[in-house]
């Protein structure tokens, strides 16, 4: 036998009713008036199949069933006050959960500040990050393996995507410390120099740029060597084992090892960028790109 589906506003109105102990004042504090309270009381005794209250003259006591009722109705009420603040919060992006993958430079910009603020101003979301190339975030974005990205072009392929501008550095070259150009060399002085390269299926944007500032320079490079992630092409320049091109702001990495100089040639800035799939966000991640605005 199925349970009576019973009606939540008959449980506030019963509950209103059991904790005044009179049907004038419970109706006065649902703003009501008193038959229709009577009316909705009855019902819910027909319905449950109880008798709930004790009805004198001028007196209302609870019945052991109604004393029951009463325990559980304020949990089952209570329970339903939290899945509606819950429904909402996650409905405005207050809550929820946001997958948030990032290419390794952009970690010394402004995006450690920014997600900082985001975790202080929405408590209730959580945020997956993972480092990821922009050619796996790309991918990600496309298989819903992640929602938001932060990324550099140009893409080879931004179909399906939605792109904003998110910060801004400057491609500088890398050397060993020990190098003799460490503290003279120029671009075009590294011609015929090992160079350390990320692959370029997984970085085309900052591959394609070193490629042309080489080229500006006079020389194409020779490419000795590749590695995944900057972290890893810093570590082999540190090694002695080549030169590189890599983000200004890596240059308080290996302080002691490396020596990075800049590069005169505007080509050598370059944007990050948030990227998400177009037309697909849910609210906890729109509230994110909104205040990576």
């Amino acid at each position: 036998m199925r349970p009576p589906a019973i009606d939540l506003r008959l449980l506030r109105q019963f509950v209103a009713v059991a904790e005044e102990l009179h049907f004038r004042r419970a109706a006065s504090r649902l703003n009501i008036s008193q038959p229709p309270l009577t009316a909705a009381v009855k019902r819910l005794e027909e319905e449950i199949g109880a008798v709930l209250l004790e009805r004198g003259r001028r007196t209302v006591a609870l019945t052991p069933a109604g004393r029951t009722l009463l325990e559980e109705a304020r949990k089952l009420l209570g329970q339903a006050e939290l899945a509606v603040a819950a429904t909402r919060d996650v409905a405005a992006g207050r809550r929820g959960l946001v997958r948030l993958a990032y290419v390794g430079s952009a970690m010394y910009g402004r995006l450690p500040g920014a997600i900082a603020a985001f975790r202080r101003s929405h408590p209730g979301v959580r945020l997956v990050l993972t480092e990821a190339t922009t050619a796996a975030q790309v991918r990600g974005l496309r298989n819903g393996g992640i929602d938001l990205g932060v990324l550099t072009p140009p893409l080879a392929d931004a179909g399906g995507l939605e792109l904003r501008g998110f910060d801004r550095d400057r491609l500088a070259m890398a050397l060993p410390a020990a190098h003799p150009l460490a503290r003279t060399a120029t671009l075009a002085d590294l011609a015929g120099e090992p160079f350390i390269l990320w692959p370029l299926r997984e970085g085309e944007g900052f591959h394609a740029r070193a490629i042309r500032l080489c080229r500006d320079a006079g020389f194409r490079p020779d490419i000795v060597q590749e590695a995944h992630g900057m972290h890893a092409v810093l570590s082999l320049v540190a090694a002695g084992a080549g030169v590189a091109l890599v983000p200004s702001r890596m240059a308080r990495l290996h302080p002691d090892t490396v020596v990075f100089r800049r590069i005169d040639n505007d080509v050598a800035d370059f944007e990050t960028s948030l990227a998400w799939p177009a037309g697909r966000l849910d609210p906890a991640a729109r509230e994110l790109a909104t205040a990576f605005a």
